[in-house]
């Protein structure tokens, strides 16, 4: 590979996160425990600032909506702050996306209520292709870009046309997926896979995509399933890495389908400030891996090194280091 780096492309949001006593049932109340903090969310910004900085050398383009207003401008304030960031094809217009994220300092889960915003109107023609000169194109969220969600006469989707596009450029692609309640999955999602090169993404997306189930009613993970739901990406498209990410562990199929699998990190009491992110976190980590020439099982070690290093911290990048120190935190925990 060239290393001429990453383009990441999708949902800038803002992310306002809440820290509260517990999820109230309908009709409850909770409390909120503590004043909003706000930082930079969707798969553009979390994914880009995790690989500015896993490497502060590699070069990335950013390529999305924000809003012409203060949020839009803290988002590229934010972004600014990490200098292998090419924020020139960034579109400036409408107002930016947000993120109400009820963070439940019990379970250390989270519930999103989110407004579309300029992202909702991100598209092909948004992608500067003539000038767009690198290795890999990362995109996300599908379900979450209504204009790339709309259907296409001949590819499915207009994000399947998206990503046919790149690859007839010589460019890989990879996806992500936001997880969404519903039964939008298979309509959007696999004709997208049918043109993605590397696939990362977790149980539940995964369960919803491919019909294979991989979690009981009672909330236990069916590990034995996973070489099948895997399998199963394979033969909806992808061609190279299909991997899913869950709590316990990360499973793939590398490029020659050989299955790997690598368990979480050991935590200690403690460590979780908060699960905003923690995904994207992974992705990255697997991304860069898949960049520098890693095979599957190493790339999936970074991933979850990196997932690790987001869960120290409260925000959905704060808590992200070089790859040489996940690599240690990785070592001492593992």
């Amino acid at each position: 590979m060239n290393k001429k780096g990453i383009a990441v492309a999708g949902n800038m949001i803002v992310d306002l996160l809440y820290p509260i006593n517990g999820i109230p049932k309908p009709g409850e109340l909770t409390t909120i425990t503590a004043d909003a903090s706000r930082s930079v969310g969707g798969c553009l910004c979390n994914d880009i600032v995790d690989l500015a900085k896993l490497d502060p050398e590699l070069p990335l383009v950013a390529l999305g909506r924000t809003g012409d207003d203060s949020e839009g401008a803290y988002v590229m304030d934010v972004l600014k702050g990490h200098k292998n960031i090419d924020l020139q094809h960034v579109k400036i217009t409408g107002t930016t996306s947000f993120t109400l994220v009820m963070a439940d300092e019990i379970t250390k889960q989270r519930t999103f209520y989110h407004c579309r915003g300029g992202n909702a109107g991100f598209c092909q023609e948004d992608i500067p292709w003539d000038k767009l000169d690198v290795d890999m194109l990362h995109i996300g969220y599908i379900l979450l870009l209504d204009t790339l969600d709309e259907e296409d006469p001949e590819y499915g989707t207009k994000m399947a046309r998206l990503l046919h596009t790149a690859q007839e450029k010589g460019i890989k692609t990879s996806i992500d997926v936001v997880s969404e309640a519903g039964e939008r999955f298979k309509k959007l999602v696999c004709p997208a896979m049918k043109y993605t090169d590397y696939c990362i993404i977790n149980e539940v997306e995964a369960q919803a995509t491919t019909g294979v189930e991989l979690r009981t009613e009672e909330g236990e993970l069916i590990k034995e399933n996973m070489p099948e739901a895997l399998r199963k990406m394979k033969e909806l498209g992808v061609s190279t890495w299909a991997v899913i990410h869950c709590p316990e562990v990360g499973y793939g199929l590398d490029e020659n389908d050989n299955l790997v699998e690598v368990p979480s990190l050991k935590l200690p009491q403690g460590w979780i400030k908060g699960t905003v992110g923690a995904g994207d976190a992974f992705c990255s980590g697997v991304l860069y891996g898949a960049w520098k020439g890693m095979d599957l099982k190493s790339a999936i070690e970074l991933g979850t090194a990196s997932a690790a290093c987001s869960l120290s911290q409260p925000g959905a990048t704060e808590g992200m280091r070089t790859a040489k120190e996940a690599m240690q935190v990785y070592n001492e925990l593992r």
